[in-house]
């Protein structure tokens, strides 16, 4: 699978978990093929970098924890009743428990392969600055033009003012007729279906977008 990891603020593209490449960069314009239930992931324990582990509970729909994950390590039977969704969990007044989002795009210049980008929660709510939005934001102003992400190009540009790797969004261009045939192509593939399954990246690894990301309950 290809993925965009977001690590250290800079686009990084990955295949089978190797980075090939970097983006100099802090914008990448894209196009949204699909876009996944907003998920979410519970890791227990303190973080160890010499030890990575991967999460404990996760929810592929932010309902109830998924048929993967161990009954001995259900935090409860569902995520709304979770002790690890009540602020101050985590650090600070953030939720111990995560969310994120993943999309399968391709790429302005490149409609050949399909990446996964995880949208962590910092990316994901909140509201709109000088015409850039989070996520949640985004799709509610597309749906409200009447305009489907995948016919548009959406650059997608790291926050300048935030200290962890946080996303805004914003709509650049309509795609050409051309180019709309090649994304209704690249939406139907195998490999688009392939980036909206969640994974359960190794806390520590390279694509573990949403590792050290500290959710600020007050954005939602």
């Amino acid at each position: 699978m290809h993925r965009i990891s977001l690590r250290g603020g800079q686009f990084r593209k990955l295949v089978k978990g190797e980075q090939v490449s970097a983006c100099a960069d802090r914008s990448l314009n894209l196009v949204i093929l699909d876009a996944a239930k907003v998920s979410r992931a519970y890791y227990a324990g303190e973080y160890d970098p010499d030890s990575p582990t991967g999460p404990t509970c996760w929810s592929a729909d932010t309902s109830a924890p998924a048929p993967e994950v161990r009954q001995e390590d259900r935090q409860s039977n569902r995520c709304m009743d979770c002790t690890q969704n009540i602020k101050g969990s985590g650090s600070g007044m953030s939720r111990a428990c995560r969310f994120a989002q993943r999309l399968a795009v391709v790429l302005e210049d490149d409609f050949t392969n399909v990446y996964q980008l995880q949208i962590p929660a910092t990316s994901l709510f909140g509201k709109a600055q000088e015409g850039k939005m989070p996520m949640q934001a985004y799709a509610q102003y597309l749906n409200y033009h009447s305009t489907s992400p995948i016919s548009v190009i959406t650059e997608c540009a790291f926050d300048q003012n935030s200290v962890v790797p946080k996303l805004f969004f914003k709509a650049v261009r309509p795609l050409e007729e051309s180019e709309v045939s090649l994304a209704m192509e690249r939406a139907d593939s195998p490999e688009t279906k392939e980036a909206l399954l969640i994974s359960t990246p190794t806390r520590g690894s390279i694509f573990a977008e949403v590792d050290g990301f500290v959710y600020d309950a007050n954005l939602k």
